[in-house]
C-alpha cells in the first residue's frame, strides 16, 4: 500500500509495561515496521501501564484512573498500536465497560478504542501491508495468544507477513490457540494449573522441530521461554515484530548478551 506523505497517520505506539521493561528491541521493531508502511509515529512519553494487572484484579477504581491517564496521553493520535494483543484488548475492549457511568468519559474511551490496534492487524487490516522486506533462515513456529486471539481476531495477520519473509519457513504449532498459562495474575493465582498448561505447550513446542518459537505478546513469550530454558530445549523464542523488522541479530528472549 502507497501513503503519501500528506496521507500519512500519525500513530501513537503503546510500548507495554514488558516491553519497556525486559524487550525494548520490540518496542524499535514496531516503530520501524510502523514507519516502513507509511505511519508517523511518536512514542507518549506519559503513557502507563493500560491498567489490564488491576482490571483484571477487579480494583476498578485503579483501573480508571490508569485509563484515562492512557486516554489522555493517545486520544490526539490517528491510531493506537500496541506489539501487544492484550494490550490493545484491554484498551479496545474493556476502557468503554470502565466508564459506563461517565457518559464524558465513555465517549472519549469508546474513540480511542476505535483507533485501538494490535501491530500486525494494524500493519495488514489497516496500512495494507503485505511483506515487510525481511529475511530470516530457519524453521518459526507460532502460538495466538488469547487476547489477540480472541477479542481482537489476530490469526491470519502475522502468517500472511511472516509467509512474505525471505528464507523463513513456518510450521505450525499443534494447539497454537490454546492459553499456554500466563494469563496475566492467572499464573499466579494459580501457579500449578499454569505449570501444567506451559509444561504441555513447550512439549508441543519442542515437537515441532523449529528453531524459533514466536508470537505477539511478550508475557506469552516470557512464559513459554522460560519454562522452555528449563526443560533445557534448544529452541529460541522472540517475538513476531523483531522476525519481520529483521532485528534479530542480539540474543533471544531468556539468553544472555555475548
Amino acid at each position: 500500500m502507497s501513503v503519501s506523505v500528506k496521507a500519512r497517520p500519525r500513530v501513537g505506539l503503546f510500548v507495554t509495561c514488558l516491553v519497556d521493561l525486559f524487550r525494548p528491541t520490540v518496542g524499535f521493531a514496531a516503530i520501524s515496521l510502523l514507519e516502513k508502511a507509511g505511519c508517523e509515529v511518536s512514542v507518549p512519553e506519559s503513557q502507563t501501564c493500560c491498567g489490564q494487572p488491576t482490571f483484571n484484579s477487579g480494583d476498578f477504581r485503579d483501573s480508571r484512573d490508569i485509563a484515562a491517564n492512557v486516554i489522555a496521553a493517545f486520544e490526539e493520535f490517528d491510531y493506537v498500536v500496541a506489539p501487544s494483543g492484550s494490550c490493545a484488548g484491554m484498551i479496545r475492549e474493556h476502557y468503554p465497560e470502565l466508564f459506563e457511568d461517565d457518559p464524558a468519559m465513555a465517549h472519549r474511551a469508546q474513540h480511542l478504542a476505535k483507533r485501538t490496534y494490535e501491530l500486525t492487524s494494524f500493519l495488514v487490516d489497516v496500512m495494507g501491508l503485505e511483506k515487510t522486506g525481511a529475511a530470516f533462515d530457519g524453521t518459526v513456529t507460532y502460538h495466538d495468544s488469547c487476547s489477540g486471539l480472541r477479542e481482537l481476531e489476530v490469526k491470519t495477520q502475522p502468517r500472511k507477513l511472516l509467509n512474505k519473509v525471505d528464507g523463513l519457513k513456518i510450521t505450525e504449532l499443534p494447539g497454537a490457540e490454546i492459553c499456554c498459562g500466563f494469563g496475566g495474575t492467572f499464573c499466579v493465582k494459580y501457579p500449578e494449573i499454569s505449570d501444567k498448561m506451559v509444561t504441555q505447550k513447550a512439549e508441543e513446542i519442542v515437537a515441532t522441530g523449529a528453531d524459533h518459537l514466536l508470537a505477539g505478546d511478550l508475557g506469552c513469550l516470557l512464559n513459554m521461554g522460560g519454562k522452555l530454558k528449563r526443560l533445557g530445549a534448544p529452541t529460541k523464542v522472540r517475538h513476531v515484530a523483531e522476525v519481520l523488522a529483521g532485528m534479530t541479530d542480539g540474543p533471544a528472549i531468556g539468553e544472555g548478551e555475548n
